[in-house]
């Protein structure tokens, strides 16, 4: 198991690393995540939800996303509650202190999926969440140690040393737990260093002394990557004279890898706008996901983005809503149950003749067809509560399996879309920037960077591999065996 000391440690990638390492060995491995918070997610082949990070992990080991390896997926639709995603499938929508209470069921489904990749694997490597020294959620923890204790796992403790600070977080980190927690360490990792290794040496030979545990490998500060965030927005470096990407950022917003690929598309200046930031000028603007369509919809309105996006309209620029952005071009959204908030109806920004009511359902699902305003295809994936209708939809932006998917308006300004992931395909992105504006658009291949992202972690992370075999085996490992 692959803990942290904080929250993006490096955790996520130190876990795809081990998975493509094994993989290129032929060992059956796995990922698993017991329970993940995030709102980037995706659709499994099993037709569930699972945080985005064990997706890109199970690329990394070669064998398809299933629900088992994220059995407990949290997606926050407020500061204190969430919907709660058991198995793949919404379970129900909790405050904290409710879902703090339910973590003893939640628990069983834990150890359910983890037993299935047991027997089908021959090996599974565990990420943690956030970091064990938590100690107001060490109680029913199901995340953590109370993970490790209960299956008896061995733990791997990685620290960020970019981040400053790295021997006081491991020291530290060590201290809040308990004995058999502690000796349940192995050692440790030092992640994202720069610099002279000799002049980190003296810490390293300190830190040992005082732990007992040695440190497994120190891993360096790789630039360029390619890889799924499991949460954190990575800001993209503008380019100067680029066909300027303007996507405004939502306090809720859901599966902003979905810029991915344009954020690293050599024609593009891709520019994400958070609070208290104006609009700047821009020939594309792309409205996301969201986990709480009315509330980021209100938000938006506060932040005076709503007159700025019009104002766009006005100068001739094109906009994209997907799939929670979709719901906000039309006319209103209704949430009578409230499924993903307080009940009520919200007034829409009436670009597109449409409505949508929220439901408890929740449709999931991976999808392949065509672009209906250019010859391209398109693939993706869809993850919503919401259904749209209205005239809009007799206009559709794309067609998949022969039915009409989304919406563009009369004037060909505005586009809409469940469809997350569109920009991930190559021949959709192309049309979709080409429509937008950005004339003979160039393509990349994202999957393809993201495969060369894994292969470069893979390959920082053998003094890692080779520790671990070392001490899972050293009379192995002297004879010259895996």
């Amino acid at each position: 198991m692959v803990q942290g000391t904080t929250s993006d440690a490096g955790k996520s990638t130190v876990v795809a690393a081990l998975c493509r390492l094994l993989a290129r060995e032929g060992m059956k491995v796995a990922p698993f995540k017991p329970q993940n918070m995030a709102l980037n997610s995706a659709v499994t082949a099993d037709g569930g939800e699972i945080g985005r990070a064990q997706a890109l992990q199970a690329l990394a080991a070669g064998v398809p996303p299933h629900t088992d390896m994220n059995p407990v997926l949290l997606k926050p639709s407020s500061d204190t509650g969430a919907q709660v995603i058991i198995h793949g499938k919404p379970r129900a929508d909790m405050e904290a202190r409710d879902y703090d209470l339910y973590k003893t069921v939640a628990m069983h489904a834990v150890l359910e999926s983890f037993r299935r990749l047991q027997a089908q694997y021959e090996a599974v490597i565990v990420e943690g969440a956030g970091s064990p020294a938590e100690i107001n959620l060490r109680e029913r923890d199901i995340a953590n140690m109370g993970f490790a204790e209960a299956v008896d796992c061995p733990v791997i403790l990685v620290a960020d040393i970019d981040r400053g600070g790295v021997f006081a977080h491991i020291v530290g980190t060590l201290d809040c737990l308990s004995g058999s927690e502690r000796r349940r360490i192995v050692g440790f990792v030092i992640n994202r260093f720069r610099g002279d290794i000799s002049l980190l040496q003296p810490g390293l030979d300190w830190l040992e002394q005082r732990t007992g545990k040695p440190v497994l490998a120190v891993l360096p500060y790789l630039h360029g990557l390619h890889l799924d965030a499991e949460d954190a927005i990575q800001q993209a470096q503008g380019r100067a004279g680029a066909f300027r990407i303007v996507v405004p950022v939502f306090p809720r917003i859901s599966n902003h890898t979905d810029f991915d690929a344009l954020r690293a598309h050599p024609d593009v200046d891709l520019r994400f706008v958070g609070p208290g930031q104006p609009i700047p000028p821009a020939d594309l603007i792309v409205l996301p996901g969201s986990k709480n369509t009315r509330a980021d919809l209100a938000w938006l309105r506060g932040q005076g983005w709503d007159e700025a996006i019009r104002r766009h309209l006005r100068y001739g620029g094109k906009l994209i809503g997907i799939c929670g952005g979709f719901q906000m071009l039309g006319e209103s959204v209704a949430d009578p149950e409230g499924v993903e908030g307080a009940p009520g109806d919200t007034a829409g920004f009436g670009l597109l003749d449409m409505r949508t009511g929220m439901r408890r359902e929740k449709r999931l699902a991976q999808v392949a067809g065509r672009c209906a305003f250019a010859d391209a295809a398109v693939s993706g994936y869809e993850i919503h509560m919401g259904v749209s209708e209205g005239a809009a939809l007799a206009r559709p932006a794309f067609l998949i399996d022969g039915r009409a998917e989304g919406a563009m308006s009369a004037d060909g300004q505005v586009l809409g879309t469940y469809l997350h992931g569109v920009f991930d395909d190559p021949e959709a992105m192309r049309a979709l920037l080409e429509w937008a504006g950005l004339r003979k658009a160039r393509t990349i291949d994202i999957a393809a960077l993201r495969e060369a992202s894994i292969d470069r972690i893979a390959d920082a992370t053998l003094p890692l591999l080779a520790s671990l075999s070392r001490l899972a085996a050293p009379e192995r490992w002297q004879r010259g065996g895996r």
